[in-house]
């Protein structure tokens, strides 16, 4: 008797996996050349003013939006802020809350591993950039009828958008930073999203500062980050 795979899947909803392969040569290259893009990647905290087409964080966004989930139930919610009262509200709010991790509820070892960053509770970034980008991971979804429908692995689901996101952002010629204010609650209220949505990451996207600066750090060889066996 043959082997039928168990699903619940509809076989008629399948199609063909739209694959080219390419010879190795290309393969190598193309492997190395983005390697090397994305190598030039740094984070920085000092942006442009400059306006920035929304048309490019759409993009952004889309490619977000292509990235693996738990049972492709693509548990992410992007909100995308260019209005400036609100990003100023999001600073001030940031900002009250920074100034309490950063004198008094941070622990001493992690406050020593933010010194090299230059870190601080002041937030220009958040103003700065013509657009902040907040993530946020749907902890469950809703059934037709209103009930509450289970959601797996959203957030390694939505750290791999995340990455999809910061790539795009860089490859199409601009900067971004990776803010974690902690907590985060208060921006599910200022930007009205229910209370399914957790704020995961936030991520301000502009054009970098003319005198913008980056930490000197460097990235952890192969040797150190990959075992073969």
């Amino acid at each position: 008797m043959p082997d039928t795979p168990t699903s619940f899947a509809d076989p008629a909803k399948f199609v063909p996996l739209a694959f080219h392969r390419r010879p190795p040569g290309e393969m190598l290259e193309r492997a190395a050349a983005f390697y090397r893009e994305l190598n030039r990647r740094r984070t920085t905290r000092h942006f442009s003013t400059e306006p920035v087409p929304r048309e490019l964080i759409e993009w952004a966004i889309r490619t977000a939006g292509t990235a693996p989930s738990g049972a492709h139930q693509q548990p992410w919610t992007f909100v995308a802020v260019s209005d400036r009262a609100t990003k100023q509200a999001i600073r001030e709010a940031a900002e009250q809350e920074e100034h309490e991790f950063y004198h008094g509820r941070a622990p001493e070892e992690w406050l020593e591993a933010l010194a090299p960053l230059g870190t601080d509770e002041i937030k220009t970034h958040l103003t700065d950039a013509p657009w902040v980008v907040v993530l946020f991971r749907q902890a469950h979804g809703f059934r037709p009828d209103g009930a509450k429908r289970t959601y797996y692995y959203t957030q390694e689901s939505c750290g791999i958008a995340a990455g999809f996101f910061i790539a795009a952002v860089h490859m199409m010629g601009l900067v971004t930073l990776t803010h974690t204010p902690n907590p985060m609650g208060f921006l599910s209220e200022l930007l009205g999203r229910p209370s399914n949505e957790k704020a995961m990451l936030v991520l301000p996207v502009g054009y970098p500062a003319a005198d913008a600066k980056v930490p000197d750090l460097e990235r952890k060889p192969l040797d150190q980050i990959a075992v073969w066996r």
